[in-house]
């Protein structure tokens, strides 16, 4: 097969990695749900295993045989190389059955006894408890800092000792707050421990932001949310630019026996050449509910790119961002009481976790997918009781906006039945 370097991302989603001639000419991928591959001779079976135990090295850009579905399959194969050219910088992919088994296998491949962790803060509540209840009672020590605080997270890194991994979550969830990405690259190139800097990139990857570009190791998804897109199924995604990295990612995988199943393998796949589509509607369709919202009086902030008002983080978003993406969080002055009342009023945004779907999802994050932080956390993150964060889908904006409206006013009503003028 071509390897289709002289063309474009958007084209080489649709061409790379899979050949009609082995699916019977079929012009789109086939669904494979062989447990067990036939080898063409003992010495291919040997070769074969050598080379997935990491006793053999592949020729480049080579693949070998298949040998059982736990390790890799058909379908996973054609959707590693499919999804590769949506990353800017990345060369090679694993996929895992979802975006916490992916952080997982990242956090067990790279960590170790006695080693160090340093991650910004807020981070999705799954991944905080991973590295609590996981990593620290394995013995690795670890170091929360706030996103954005650029100076801090340097010290982190220059003074932590026997330093593995720097993960950022950027822009982080659910407070849009920026870390510059470069410059924590930079610093962590200088550590004589050379950690690996991994970037959970879910919210504006693969089409506003690029970490591989600016130095990361690693760039890692729940597929689950954009990549898919439609909140039907589980995935999750890791990507490098360095082969290696992901050879032994997926040494890990096949210990853990967490790959992508072939029916979601190629449900994710076919989604792949809308991923660009779909973010950019969303986007669009976000920017202008954030900036409508912006100064409403029931509301104590709006946190979205476009409305930075702190100069290093108007600064950050300029430089590593495309687009802002279709993320926002509201922040309600009547606090918990008025976030649950506009929560319960929406009629046509739903009330659901989770992201990157074409519907539109509104959470309360302190509530839900951050309750497993501590009080100290959860205040040093900036995570209120009236934060509601919105995942904007491809509605027509103006129905979103009179949506939120309606909810809004209905929010205002309660509170002048609760605090009547006397």
């Amino acid at each position: 097969m071509p390897d289709h370097n002289d063309v474009r991302p958007r084209t080489a989603v649709l061409t790379r990695g899979f050949d009609p001639s082995l699916s019977v000419g079929s012009a789109r991928p086939a669904v494979f749900r062989s447990s067990t591959y036939v080898f063409a001779s003992p010495e291919e079976a040997e070769r074969a295993f050598a080379i997935t135990g990491g006793r053999l090295q592949p020729e480049d850009g080579k693949r070998p045989d298949l040998i059982y579905s736990r390790m890799s399959h058909a379908n996973a194969e054609i959707l590693e190389d499919q999804i590769v050219p949506l990353e800017a910088g990345a060369r090679e992919a694993a996929v895992f059955n979802s975006g916490m088994a992916a952080i997982m296998t990242a956090f067990f491949t790279f960590g170790r006894h006695r080693g160090t962790i340093v991650y910004t803060t807020p981070l999705y509540g799954g991944t905080t408890g991973l590295i609590r209840q996981f990593l620290e009672p394995f013995g690795m020590e670890r170091i929360a800092v706030p996103a954005g605080d650029s100076a801090a997270l340097d010290e982190a890194i220059s003074s932590a000792r026997n330093l593995c991994m720097v993960l950022l979550e950027t822009p982080a969830n659910p407070t849009l707050t920026m870390t510059d990405i470069e410059r924590a690259c930079e610093r962590a190139a200088r550590h004589p421990d050379r950690p690996i800097v991994m970037v959970d990139n879910t919210f504006l990857g693969p089409a506003f932001q690029h970490p591989l570009q600016l130095g990361a190791g690693l760039v890692l998804y729940s597929a689950t949310k954009y990549l898919s897109g439609f909140s039907d199924m589980l995935a999750g995604v890791a990507l490098a630019s360095d082969p290696a990295v992901i050879r032994m990612i997926r040494s890990r995988r096949s210990m853990f026996g967490n790959i992508l199943q072939p029916d979601e393998c190629w449900m994710l796949d076919s989604r792949l050449p809308t991923v660009s589509l779909r973010m950019n509607r969303q986007s669009k369709n976000a920017q202008r509910l954030a900036e409508a919202l912006h100064g409403h009086k029931l509301l104590s902030r709006v946190m979205y790119p476009t409305l930075f008002e702190d100069p290093e983080q108007i600064r950050i978003y300029r430089k590593q961002c495309e687009y802002p993406g279709a993320i926002f969080s509201i922040e309600f002055k009547g606090g918990k009481p008025a976030a649950f009342d506009f929560l319960r009023n929406l009629r046509t945004a739903r009330n659901a976790v989770s992201l990157g779907g074409v519907e539109t999802l509104t959470c309360h994050p302190k509530s839900t997918t951050h309750s497993g932080m501590t009080p100290e956390e959860l205040a040093e993150s900036g995570v209120t009781d009236g934060l509601v964060r919105v995942s904007v889908g491809i509605e027509d904006w103006r129905d979103l906006l009179a949506d939120f409206e309606q909810a809004l006013e209905a929010v205002a009503n309660a509170s002048k039945v609760e605090s009547p003028t006397v």
